[in-house]
C-alpha cells in the first residue's frame, strides 16, 4: 500500500468519519450527543478491552524484549514535558501553572489516538509488538509527575499529595493496568469466553466514542471560541516533532514497521484524561480550558486524521 493509498485508508476509516460527523452535527445544530453516563460506560469498555487484550498478548511474549522499548518509553515520558515546559516559558511566555499544565498533557498519552492508530494498523495489515499496550501504561504517568514538578519550582502552589493520588489512583490508570494483569493471567479458555466482546466489538465502540468526541471538540471551539494561533500552530508542530523522533527511536531499537509507527502515535498525543484531572487538582490557578483546548481541540483531530498516516509513512520510508 503506497503513502496515497495509507491516508485515503486512515480519512475514510469509519472512527475517523464518525469523528467528523460529530463535529458536523454541532455545525448544524443538531442534538446527536451521547448521554453522559453512556460516554462513561464505552470509554471504560475501551480502557479495560485494551489493557485485557494487551495483556492477553503478552502471554506468549518475551519480557525481556520489552526492556529497551520501556526504557525509551520513559525516557520521552521525562523528556518530553521537560521541553514543552521550556518552550512554553520562554517562548511562548506563558505562566509556570499553565506551562506545566500544558507540558502534563502533552508529557502523557492519548488512550483513544492510540487505540485509533492500533485499529488502522490492524486494517491496514502492519503487524505490531504485543507489548505496546503496556506501553501505553508506562507513558500515562511520567510526563504528569515531571510537569508538576516543573511548575513547582515556580510556584508553591502545588496540592501534591491530591495530585499523586488522582495520577496514580485515576480511572484510566487503574483499568489498563488492572486489563493488563486480567489479560495476562487468563488462561486461552477463559479469554476466549469473553473475546466476543471486548475483542468483536471494540471497532464498533470505538466508532461510537469518536462520534461523541467529533460533538465534544465542536462544542468547546463554540464555547470557547478559536485557540490562539501561536498556540495552535504549537499543537500542530509538537506532535510532528515528538512523533517524528519517536518513530526514528523506535526504528533505532529494533521495533517494526508497525510498532514503531505506534510509538510515534504514542508520543505525538497528548492527554485528556488523566492529565486534566490531575492538574485540576495540583495546579488550582492554571487555566484548565486553554490546555484541554489545544489537547482535544487541535493535537487530537490533527493526529486521528493526518497525524497517524504520517507516522506509518516515515516508519515504512525509515525501513
Amino acid at each position: 500500500m503506497n503513502s496515497w493509498n495509507l491516508a485515503i485508508e486512515n480519512l475514510t476509516s469509519p472512527p475517523v468519519l464518525a469523528f467528523v460527523l460529530g463535529a458536523l452535527a454541532v455545525i448544524l445544530r443538531s442534538d446527536l450527543r451521547l448521554p453522559d453516563p453512556i460516554h462513561t460506560w464505552i470509554s471504560t469498555y475501551l480502557l479495560l478491552a485494551i489493557g485485557l487484550k494487551g495483556g492477553h498478548s503478552l502471554r506468549d511474549s518475551d519480557l525481556a524484549s520489552l526492556t529497551s522499548p520501556a526504557l525509551l518509553t520513559i525516557a520521552f515520558g521525562i523528556g518530553i514535558p521537560i521541553i514543552i515546559f521550556f518552550v512554553t516559558t520562554r517562548l511562548l511566555r506563558l505562566t509556570a501553572a499553565d506551562a506545566g499544565s500544558i507540558a502534563a498533557h502533552y508529557g502523557s498519552v492519548s488512550v483513544v489516538t492510540f487505540t485509533a492508530a492500533m485499529i488502522f494498523a490492524t486494517e491496514a495489515k502492519f503487524i505490531t509488538e504485543p507489548f505496546m499496550t503496556s506501553l501505553v501504561a508506562i507513558l500515562e504517568i511520567p510526563g504528569i509527575v515531571v510537569a508538576l514538578v516543573l511548575a513547582s519550582m515556580k510556584s508553591d502552589d502545588v496540592n501534591w499529595r491530591t495530585a499523586a493520588h488522582e495520577v496514580l489512583t485515576g480511572r484510566s490508570v487503574l483499568l489498563l493496568v488492572g486489563g493488563l494483569i486480567m489479560g495476562s493471567v487468563s488462561s486461552a479458555n477463559s479469554f476466549a469466553r469473553v473475546e466476543p466482546f471486548f475483542v468483536g466489538m471494540f471497532s464498533g465502540l470505538l466508532t461510537l466514542f469518536l462520534l461523541d468526541m467529533g460533538a465534544t471538540v465542536a462544542t468547546r471551539f463554540q464555547t470557547n471560541g478559536r485557540v490562539p494561533l501561536r498556540l495552535a500552530a504549537f499543537a500542530v508542530i509538537s506532535p510532528l516533532i515528538f512523533g517524528s523522533l519517536g518513530v526514528i527511536a523506535a526504528h533505532a531499537i529494533g521495533l517494526s514497521i508497525g510498532g514503531s509507527a505506534i510509538f510515534g502515535i504514542m508520543v505525538a498525543s497528548a492527554s485528556y484524561i488523566a492529565a486534566p484531572a490531575a492538574v485540576r487538582i495540583a495546579l488550582p490557578n492554571a487555566d484548565s480550558s486553554l490546555s484541554l483546548g489545544l489537547a482535544l481541540g487541535v493535537t487530537f483531530p490533527f493526529n486521528l486524521i493526518l497525524g497517524i498516516p504520517l507516522a506509518f509513512m516515515l516508519s515504512r520510508a525509515l525501513a
